[in-house]
């Protein structure tokens, strides 16, 4: 449909199977809203370099449009347009796409921070209570889901505590069944989901290490074309030393996983989470290396690790 190279996710030359999205140039707009017309399965379109005259955008009603061009005027024309056929419409002004601006818009993102966990490994308060760097530790993986570049961020929790300490910065699920798992957590979480969302990146509430540019790394690599339904953090295991043979690195949340397999996680039971999947289909997985530490607060001695690597700074005595 397009000479437009961009590495983007699902993105379309040939006929596709399944929802996708569409990148063109301008000059190939009819033949992609031909294409829109004939699949309810394309849920959004990107134009590189818009042409002089707007076309009929109707056909577009209901789905997402990214618009991109370095002429404000031209913008502005189509965005107009595209409001009054009620097209959800987005656009940047620039003569050349920014891959990481048009590849989120096309195939947003949303988090899921599973915080609803009992702590029954830490004695005292609820773990994700526990300030690291003078924030509960629960704060930090919202933060990371929201400066990393996740469009929705969904917290789940179990104890009034945790929904306390979230607040209003992100939007709160509590889980009845909190007890049964961490897999009826994952699912929760899917169905607060947003309808536009194609794929969950899926957070731990006690993994503090993990920042903003361990998530950006993730969407950036499953939003690349050719990468597979689910992109997860590589953790390299002592076990796997010096052995020949043996794969030296297996996976660790974050991971990313496509809209495509939400209905096998939501038929999921017990504590494993996504990994019950995973684990036995390694097909389905990338795994990246991340620019964060991955570690897991479990046990008063795993807290008091991590506050090894944050000193507290000395006062400074007044003159």
């Amino acid at each position: 449909m397009s000479d437009l190279e961009l590495p983007i996710r699902g993105r379309t030359y040939r006929e596709p199977e399944g929802p996708h999205s569409v990148v063109v140039r301008g000059r190939d707009i009819e033949a992609a809203l031909q294409h829109v017309a004939s699949r309810e399965d394309c849920r959004s379109l990107a134009v590189i370099s818009l042409p002089t005259t707007a076309p009929d955008l109707t056909v577009l009603a209901g789905r997402r449009l990214l618009l991109v061009d370095g002429d404000s005027g031209r913008l502005r024309d189509f965005a107009e347009l595209a409001l009054r056929a009620d097209v959800e419409v987005e656009w940047i002004r620039s003569a050349r796409p920014p891959f990481d601006r048009l590849a989120a818009a096309l195939l947003p993102i949303g988090a899921i921070v599973l915080a609803a966990g009992s702590s029954s490994r830490m004695s005292g308060p609820q773990k994700l209570l526990l300030e690291v760097e003078g924030m509960p530790m629960v704060r930090h993986a919202v933060e990371s889901a929201s400066d990393g570049g996740c469009q929705q961020v969904v917290v789940v929790y179990s104890a009034r505590e945790v929904k306390e300490a979230v607040g209003d910065s992100a939007e709160l699920v509590h889980n009845p069944d909190a007890q049964t798992g961490m897999a009826s957590s994952l699912k929760v979480g899917l169905r607060a989901l947003r309808p536009e969302i194609e794929a969950a990146a899926v957070l731990l509430g006690d993994q503090p290490l993990v920042g903003s540019r361990t998530i950006a790394a993730l969407l950036r690599a499953w939003r690349r074309e050719g990468s597979r339904p689910a992109v997860a953090v590589s953790k390299k295991r002592d076990s796997d030393e010096g052995t020949p043979g043996r794969r030296a690195v297996h996976w660790t949340p974050p991971v990313v996983l496509a809209r495509e397999m939400w209905d096998d996680l939501n038929a999921l039971e017990g504590d494993a989470g996504a990994r019950q999947i995973l684990d036995g289909h390694p097909e389905l997985l990338d795994t990246v290396p991340a620019p964060g530490r991955p570690d897991d607060i479990d046990t008063p001695e795993d807290y008091a690790k991590i506050l090894t690597l944050f000193p507290r700074r000395k006062s400074r005595k007044r003159a």
